[in-house]
């Protein structure tokens, strides 16, 4: 199981400075991805924005967004900044995907907080075919460089819908930040979407935890401020499941490890650079 580490680009006014700093110690670390995660309504810097940045001060760290709520975006407009991001960094993109489900996110004109599913499959339908080179609505002065690109892609979500949209156009699947117990469950349904759909391929699964090695308090406390929106009582499971110390940050790695998954990404809730080296120091 590879071991990855995410962007702080959601802690609470994180300081947009630390980014790329953050990502260079990660790739001096040897961690094997970067992640990104995606909302609007938050005071946090974009996962675009982000990803973005990390490519630049990065060369060989992959790159993962942990998720992109793709139904806030037009769909053409988000087709050409992936196609961008991909193309800065040499290919180290994958593109991890969810409808989203918090109403404050969706805040562009016309794309609102209904018919996520609907959009969620038109907007694929935009993608394959734009970094494809294929003619697209809106898209005659857009085209990516170089006629086309490759996208990889996985998807999160726990529907029905969600996960026949994951067996259908992904490589694989990306849990949430939920509990090991939790995940387990949804990479069982997860990998019977996958049997039941003939896929025959490697089905890549993902899992994400959050850490705290520093200042454990103010961590857990920033997680419960991310998810107070969703009400207490997730709130305080999200934040309760923050892995605070070495022996803490092993332990999850034993359990997903049981779990057969391919990648774990530990995601740090303060926006201190010096939690890459402690988590690298934690699970070497």
């Amino acid at each position: 199981m590879k071991i990855s580490i995410g962007l702080p680009n959601l802690v609470r006014d994180v300081r947009p400075e630390v980014l790329p700093e953050w990502a260079r110690r990660a790739e001096a670390a040897g961690f094997f991805s970067l992640s990104a995660g995606g909302r609007l309504a938050f005071p946090g810097v974009m996962d675009t924005v982000t990803l973005a940045a990390a490519a630049g001060a990065t060369s060989t760290i992959g790159l993962i967004s942990n998720v992109l709520v793709a139904p806030v975006w037009p769909p053409v407009l988000l087709a050409k900044e992936i196609a961008g991001i991909q193309g800065v960094s040499s290919g180290r993109l994958t593109l991890g995907l969810g409808v989203g489900g918090r109403q404050e996110d969706f805040v562009v004109e016309g794309a609102g907080p209904r018919g996520l599913g609907k959009r969620m499959d038109e907007a694929l339908e935009v993608f394959r075919d734009f970094w494809a080179g294929r003619p697209v609505e809106g898209s005659e002065y857009a085209g990516v460089p170089g006629g086309r690109v490759e996208i990889p892609l996985l998807f999160g979500g726990t529907a029905p819908a969600a996960l026949n949209r994951m067996a259908k156009w992904g490589k694989g699947y990306i849990a949430g930040t939920v509990p090991v117990s939790m995940a387990a469950s949804w990479f069982d349904g997860a990998r019977q979407a996958w049997t039941e759909a003939g896929r025959e391929d490697h089905q890549y699964l993902v899992g994400t935890a959050y850490f705290a090695l520093g200042d454990v308090e103010k961590g857990r406390a920033n997680v419960y401020d991310y998810y107070s929106s969703l009400g207490p009582e997730v709130a305080g499971l999200t934040a309760g499941a923050v892995a605070g110390g070495t022996g803490a940050v092993r332990d999850v790695i034993k359990q997903y490890e049981d779990l057969g998954i391919d990648e774990l990404f530990f995601n740090a809730p303060t926006d201190d650079p010096d939690e890459v080296e402690l988590l690298a120091e934690a699970v070497r």
